[in-house]
């Protein structure tokens, strides 16, 4: 089972969600290679870039788009 899944935002940004529908963060296209972008929220639920349960990968690389790479290198990260 995926512990995450992703969802087209626009040419440049995928929303990444925990199995739960929880959005933990994006993976935008920065330059040729794509980056995750952890994010949380406050109790007002308000956004706060760079925090939430996978605050340690933010800025971790992708070569692409995908939820098996996501799965496969964030899965092992989630607390």
């Amino acid at each position: 089972m995926a512990l995450f899944t992703l969802k087209p935002v626009n040419a440049n940004v995928h929303s990444v969600h925990l199995a739960d529908g929880t959005h933990v963060g994006n993976l935008k296209r920065v330059g040729s290679v794509w980056k995750f972008k952890a994010v949380g929220y406050d109790t007002h639920g308000a956004v706060e870039p760079g925090c939430g349960p996978l605050t340690n990968q933010h800025n971790t690389v992708f070569a692409q788009p995908d939820a098996a790479a996501v799965n496969r290198q964030l899965g092992s990260h989630l607390s």
